[in-house]
């Protein structure tokens, strides 16, 4: 993949929470209503603002649209996105509200057992916030929308990137605020639900492998060009209009697996703006997400393409 021509080209914009990021790693077992001895670790992230920066990692120009409070909290988020070479510009400073937190819980093996978020800042991310930025936005290659912002500010980026035919990739982000989304997904290129936000999509409860197809061919009867559906230590399950098909992830060791979808979603997004299949744009996002669960931080900090195409290579997938 040459990323000479996104690099060089026009911006991809991420819009949705970018947060202050926390996580509890576990010493020992969980023990249910008892005091439990962890590790804290805290970074900064948001889906939105992490696909941001594994995007600009990858070699895109990329802009971040969000908003954060008037806090120390906000500040150094704002600074430290910055400094991933990512434009900042579009970012709003709330006068009223507290920048996003999102707390987790991890067990001694990595694995997520609960993740408390704070994010009623992003109410504030109205649609006339976004049509006041919109001659920014409507200039990108293409829009990376997660589900953190109010519905009726979701409802008129699918609705503007339709009109303008602007690809548009969706993360819902839970299957909670997956509700959020319209009954009309019409104008959305990729949307990458896990299995429990796929089974809200689709209203469809998923009991074995054969019923990925069917939830999948479900969302997109609601307007989506592509599903790419995330099953976690199963790998993905990918359905677009010429194929579709399950592609198992890469065996590493796992350090922690918090930052592995947006690092998969970023890859799928490059992959398919390339111009890729969804399947190829697929092997690129499950390399990423390879490499990501490698780390404690909420994007690998060392993330390139080139290490991505290393990887690959060493597993004769190029």
């Amino acid at each position: 993949m040459d990323v000479s021509s996104v690099a060089n080209g026009k911006v991809i914009t991420c819009i949705g929470g970018g947060n202050i990021d926390r996580k509890a790693v576990a010493k020992k077992a969980i023990r249910y209503y008892s005091s439990n001895p962890v590790t804290m670790i805290e970074s900064f992230g948001g889906v939105a603002r992490n696909v941001a920066q594994n995007l600009s990692q990858l070699g895109n120009k990329v802009s971040f649209l969000s908003i954060i409070g008037n806090d120390s909290e906000g500040q150094s988020l704002l600074a430290d996105t910055k400094g991933k070479n990512i434009d900042t510009n579009l970012v709003e400073v709330s006068a009223t509200g507290r920048t996003g937190t999102y707390t987790a819980l991890l067990d001694i093996d990595g694995e997520m057992i609960i993740s408390l978020a704070d994010m009623d800042i992003y109410d504030q991310l109205t649609p006339a916030l976004i049509e006041s930025k919109w001659a920014h936005i409507g200039a990108s290659q293409a829009v990376f929308m997660d589900t953190n912002i109010p519905h009726e500010t979701i409802d008129y980026l699918i609705r503007r990137c339709r009109q303008e035919k602007i690809p548009l990739f969706v993360d819902p982000v839970s299957s909670v605020k997956s509700k959020k989304l319209p009954q009309d997904l019409t104008g959305i290129e990729v949307i990458l639900p896990n299995l429990e936000e796929a089974e809200e999509l689709s209203g469809i409860k998923i009991a074995t492998s054969a019923d990925y197809s069917i939830v999948a061919a479900a969302i997109r009867d609601r307007g989506v060009k592509s599903v790419v559906i995330t099953l976690g230590s199963e790998g993905v399950f990918y359905f677009a209009p010429v194929a579709s098909g399950k592609l198992m992830p890469h065996q590493v060791e796992i350090v922690d697996v918090t930052g592995a979808g947006d690092a998969l979603t970023a890859g799928v997004l490059l992959g398919v703006v390339h111009g890729h299949s969804l399947k190829e744009a697929c092997r690129y996002g499950l390399a990423a997400a390879a490499l990501a669960l490698g780390t404690k931080q909420s994007v690998a900090e060392d993330l390139s393409f080139e290490k991505i195409a290393a990887f690959m290579k060493e597993r004769e997938l190029l």
